[in-house]
């Protein structure tokens, strides 16, 4: 267990804990940007086999506390164990794990708690989607934190598949047996993650270089992310065929989005003479890309018996 590098911090500036502190902490924004595909998939998939929404919706609200609290709990504790990387990068010296807003013990407690508060809700839906978020815990917290960060310059990748599970969790709570467009969303969200985070990686290289985290950019270059993030749209393109059953509506949209991100992959087929502006176009097309995937997901809920 790593010591505690910000002891002398606390008692220096005695900051108090604020709600943005816990959750900043936790990790509101990812736990946001992941429920929207968990409740989608549930959605989806009350609708798909013709449920009724208003008597599915305390299974789906328990879902979403639930998986909030496993996607919270684990964000602490990677906060926790990324302390003393954090401290050697710019863009994080604002996290209360580092500003001496908590103590590690307090860390491990927050982290801890929501895992296993959000855990037992998930269980008490059905093992299948408890067994799903333990997996998805495991894999972020131990596999990728601990290991794949700081080893493998393919820790997007090994990292995108528990980053992947909210869809898979959603889609649990209805139909435990995971019908292929569950699997279809999850192909979706793992492929989404390379661009969205290599963007991300572009802009932060020398950062990550600083700190020792062998992400793309960093080991490999600029212009090999590129060709990975155009790889990784070219798979996304193909993925509409998965989900034919929402219709050809549904395929025709989400391939004309898909084509976007790639145009945009491509810089427009022209030379990138920027690669943080480049990279920045990237990253906030899939901030709107996953969003508006998803909310199409639940339109497509709405319309598949109609």
């Amino acid at each position: 267990m790593q010591r505690d590098l910000y002891t002398e911090q606390v008692h220096i500036e005695k900051r108090a804990v604020t709600f943005k502190a816990v959750k900043t902490l936790v990790k509101d924004g990812i736990i946001k940007s992941n429920l929207i595909p968990a409740f989608a998939a549930g959605f989806l998939a009350v609708m798909y086999y013709q449920l009724s929404f208003f008597q599915n919706v305390p299974v789906l609200l328990l879902m979403t506390a639930g998986t909030a609290l496993v996607i919270g709990g684990v964000g602490a504790l990677n906060n926790f164990y990324d302390r003393d990387i954090d401290k050697l990068m710019e863009s994080k010296q604002n996290r209360p794990s580092i500003d001496g807003t908590f103590k590690g013990r307090d860390i491990l407690f927050i982290g801890f708690s929501m895992l296993i508060i959000g855990e037992i809700l998930l269980f008490l839906i059905n093992s299948t989607a408890g067994t799903l978020g333990l997996i998805a815990a495991f894999g972020y917290a131990v596999v990728y934190s601990i290991f794949a960060k700081r080893h493998l310059v393919s820790n997007t990748v090994i990292g995108a598949i528990p980053g992947a599970m909210p869809p898979l969790i959603g889609w649990a709570v209805i139909d435990p047996n995971l019908h292929s467009i569950a699997w279809a969303m999850f192909i979706v969200m793992f492929i989404w993650q390379m661009p969205h985070f290599y963007g991300l990686a572009i802009k932060r290289s020398e950062e990550y270089k600083t700190a020792g985290i062998p992400m793309l950019p960093s080991v490999k270059g600029n212009l090999r992310t590129k060709k990975s993030i155009v790889l990784w749209l070219t798979l996304l393109l193909f993925t509409p065929v998965l989900m034919v059953e929402l219709g050809t509506w549904f395929v025709a949209l989400a391939v004309i989005l898909n084509a976007a991100w790639l145009f945009i992959g491509l810089n427009q087929f022209k030379p990138v003479k920027d690669y943080n502006r480049y990279a920045g176009r990237v990253f906030v097309f899939s901030l709107n890309y996953i969003i508006i995937f998803f909310v199409m997901i639940i339109i497509a809920g709405l319309l598949v018996n109609i």
